[in-house]
């Protein structure tokens, strides 16, 4: 990316560097951060609306470059004095109301930019892996090469942040076989981060995550999901899909850590895994990870949606029906990472209210951010809560979706299916912008 902001520089000799303070609508911009860093189809255009200047500062960059010559005359920073000035005499005489709806915009227009974020990124992984699978027999390095360029994308986020939060995502951000996979990858990498790995370790961890089900393509399309009505030898068959993914990762040429993770993502600590029935202490320590993980999300995203359950109840029953199976100090910190309420939980707020976990920072999950059922404020302009910002609000009890009234069921719109991702831990304070949430 270095590179790149160097050639724009080097070819837009004519671009000069302003405030993010002086952007107006007319001027043409260049955003000098990564494809996925921002939600605008292209890097670099033309301001039409207010908007797309809220979501330019919304971005996390002091300043902007933009080009005089390609911008409106009559909008260029040298002319901005006069209107700065003016909107600051604005902001001086305008009233404690307008003053804190034009901060919610504001905050509003942030939060619904870092989620487009996280859904173009999401986007953009599926898109890699479904290329991954397509090329994998023909063109094994290729599949290779596609897959440590995305883990490598991912650790340059992951461990560039002091802190990172799991958002969950609208269910349009990937389909079945991806949204597994990139679930699995992001919560492993995560955990990885949270139990200090080694940055090669993460590398072989987000490598092995991605391709841990990679065998499924060897398997007809009926058995690639576990079903608890497959016969003995449909059983087997499917089992096989370990067996499968470690040739397939012998011919992709994949380090010999990653490999033992395929090996072994189906293996548990008390031996009733499969297929080694390999006990705990020979279990690599990422494979811990991935074969934790891949149980959360399957719990979550049953291949029958009738049997899949909240994120809060998948680690109620992880912790009291199958600890046995997993490393306990692997567990433990899964667990203190996920929060007592993962994304994706439906709640009760100390105030009655109803709402839903949609992000939960890895390093402070006690008290999440939700969405709170608000019938005076339309769903779509529904601001992020900061639960850790609100000293006398918290969580009650987690219900299941189907608990809720229905006027608060259809407002969250709780998730048949659980999709995850990574965004930065920004601290949003959105209780000044509602006036207090209480």
């Amino acid at each position: 990316m270095v590179c790149a902001q160097k050639a724009a520089t080097m070819t837009d000799i004519h671009t000069q560097f302003i405030d993010l303070s002086q952007l107006r609508i007319g001027m043409f911009v260049y955003l000098d951060v990564g494809w996925m860093d921002h939600p605008f189809p292209v890097s670099n255009f033309k301001i039409s609306s207010q908007s797309q200047i809220d979501t330019i500062r919304s971005l996390g960059i002091d300043r902007i470059r933009y080009a005089p010559e390609k911008s409106t005359p009559e909008q260029l920073p040298e002319k901005t004095v006069v209107a700065a000035s003016t909107s600051a005499t604005a902001t001086e005489t305008e009233t404690p109301q307008a003053t804190q709806a034009r901060h919610r915009k504001a905050l509003l227009a942030s939060q619904q930019a870092s989620l487009q974020i996280c859904e173009r990124q999401f986007s953009h992984a599926a898109q890699t892996f479904k290329q991954v699978t397509e090329v994998i027999h023909a063109q094994p390095t290729l599949a290779k090469e596609l897959a440590e360029q995305l883990i490598q994308g991912f650790l340059g986020q992951i461990l560039g942040e002091d802190e990172a939060a799991i958002r969950l995502l609208s269910e349009k951000a990937g389909e079945r076989t991806s949204l597994h996979s990139i679930n699995v990858t992001v919560i492993s990498l995560l955990l990885g981060k949270a139990l200090h790995l080694s940055k090669t370790d993460m590398l072989d961890l987000g490598i092995g995550a991605l391709l841990h089900d990679i065998g499924k393509i060897e398997l007809p399309d009926r058995l690639r999901w576990q079903d608890d009505h497959f016969t003995s030898s449909e059983r087997q068959l499917y089992h096989e899909h370990v067996l499968h993914g470690v040739s397939l990762a012998r011919k992709m040429g994949l380090s010999p850590n990653a490999m033992l993770l395929i090996a072994q993502h189906h293996e548990h600590t008390d031996a009733s895994g499969y297929p080694g029935h390999i006990p705990g202490e020979k279990i690599a320590p990422i494979s811990r990870i991935v074969a934790l993980v891949n149980q959360y999300d399957n719990l979550c995203n049953s291949a029958n949606p009738a049997l899949s359950v909240t994120p809060h109840e998948a680690l109620s029953q992880i912790f009291t029906q199958y600890k046995a199976r997993f490393h306990l100090p692997t567990l433990t910190a899964f667990i203190r990472m996920m929060g007592i309420y993962p994304p994706g939980s439906v709640v009760q707020l100390t105030d009655d209210r109803y709402a839903m976990v949609v992000s939960v920072n890895s390093a402070r999950p006690i008290k999440p951010k939700v969405v709170i059922h608000n019938p005076s404020i339309p769903r779509e302009e529904a601001l992020v809560i900061n639960l850790e910002h609100e000293q006398q609000l918290g969580i009650r009890r987690s219900l299941k979706p189907l608990q809720l009234p229905k006027a608060a069921y259809d407002y969250l719109s709780p998730r048949k299916r659980l999709c995850y991702f990574f965004e930065r831990g920004l601290e949003m304070d959105a209780g000044a912008a509602d006036g207090g949430v209480m």
